[in-house]
């Protein structure tokens, strides 16, 4: 079982992803079941970019590249398809996952209902055979988890069906909404996300800022199919063992505050978090003269305690905010999975997070709130019971 970072610093796309596993060890062979259900051929060649050895691919059917292929497939259709491809259940519950993001993005993107949504672009069978093909690779290197740094999406503005947009494009926007990694812009005027990688990330990635510390086993490097002057336009796939716990820089901020309504100590969390907190915690006390009062602990990144430190003060009218600089937390290694659930004749898939130790023995796993309380309100279930139906089956999966 690996780790892998994808290192974005040129974006990703689905063609992209499908090279740099390749890349990093994958085995060619095992989208052989892809090609057949589709009528489709992954091409692959080995090119130098900016002195950089990487793979590409293409997808083809009769010699001839897919490419702008426009589809009129819903989520049902293509779910449809991927399921009458010869891979496993695994896989398939990855690809629909995949699918499932894509669908809800452009649904939001569009005002309407996911029922009511074709997938044009990335209903196409070129698109399929990139997340169904990226599904197979990632079983076939057994991926562990998969740690993605800040990506880069590039500036300027992007063709689509009904015109002309800025980069990013309004569904990769929507995608790293629901991301627990980060954009930036640039390098170059040209799209580098693509709603199909984003949404690759935005399933099987967790965000970190920076690579963390990583037993590096292999590199590989997936070319896309624009020439950039100057820069090697490649997607970076490191694969390699990390160690359980990491030791992640904080700034721990505390400072105590007695004459501050609930409805205030109530909305920290949230205002704090948007300026990079990390955590927040709030614990009744006693203060002098015997009044009530709260501790205020905030854990934050050294570069980000200036700017929550200033919104604390601002917030709570806190006259001082303590600092213990230098000091460090412990990551446990975690993951997001997908647990699909029946409820009603009606099948909802429900992201959950895994904790486990460097052997891989999982010690952990909940599910996420957010997810659970969607499918809570559809069913009219309460929302523990839905994380309990979902954590139950989960164990069963992933801790015998």
């Amino acid at each position: 079982m690996v780790t892998l970072v994808f290192d974005g610093k040129m974006g990703a796309s689905g063609d992209m992803i499908i090279a740099a596993l390749l890349g990093v060890g994958a085995n060619a062979e095992v989208l052989s079941p892809i090609e057949e259900g589709l009528g489709v051929k992954y091409d692959i060649e080995e090119l130098v970019e900016q002195g950089i050895a990487a793979k590409q691919v293409r997808v083809t059917r009769g010699g001839k590249v897919i490419e702008g292929e426009r589809s009129s497939k819903n989520l049902k259709d293509i779910i449809k398809v991927v399921e009458s491809l010869s891979i496993s259940e695994k896989v398939a519950s990855d690809a629909v996952g995949i699918f499932q993001l894509l669908g809800e993005a452009e649904a939001e993107v569009h005002g309407k209902r996911l029922e009511e949504i074709h997938l044009h672009e990335v209903g196409a069978d070129d698109a399929i055979a990139d997340i169904v093909g990226t599904c197979v690779l990632m079983e076939d290197l057994g991926v562990k988890s998969v740690i993605v740094p800040p990506v880069s999406v590039g500036e300027g503005t992007v063709k689509m069906q009904h015109g002309e947009y800025p980069i990013p494009a309004p569904a990769v926007l929507v995608l790293a909404k629901n991301a627990t990694w980060s954009i930036r812009g640039g390098p170059v005027e040209r799209e580098l996300l693509t709603p199909t990688g984003a949404a690759i990330l935005v399933y099987f990635g967790e965000g970190v800022e920076r690579i963390p510390p990583l037993e590096v086993m292999r590199t590989g490097y997936g070319m896309g199919h624009h020439k950039i002057e100057g820069v090697a336009n490649i997607l970076r796939v490191i694969s390699g063992e990390m160690k359980n716990l990491e030791k992640d820089e904080i700034v721990l901020l505390e400072t105590n505050i007695d004459d501050v309504s609930p409805e205030v100590i109530g909305n920290l969390y949230e205002v704090l978090v948007e300026e990079g907190a990390r955590d927040v915690t709030v614990i009744p006390a006693m203060m002098k003269k015997s009044r009530p009062g709260h501790i205020v602990k905030v854990v934050v990144k050294p570069e980000n305690a200036d700017r929550v430190a200033q919104r604390l003060a601002e917030e709570t009218g806190t006259l001082g905010i303590r600092e213990s600089p230098g000091t460090h937390r412990w990551i446990a290694s975690r993951k997001m999975e997908q647990i699909s659930v029946e409820i009603e004749d009606k099948t909802y898939a429900i992201a959950i997070k895994i904790a486990s130790g460097k052997e891989g023995k999982v010690y952990n796993i909940s599910a996420e709130y957010e997810d659970a309380a969607k499918v809570a309100r559809e069913v009219n279930w309460p929302v523990r019971r839905i994380i309990g139906l979902v954590e139950e089956k989960a164990r069963e999966k992933w801790m015998q």
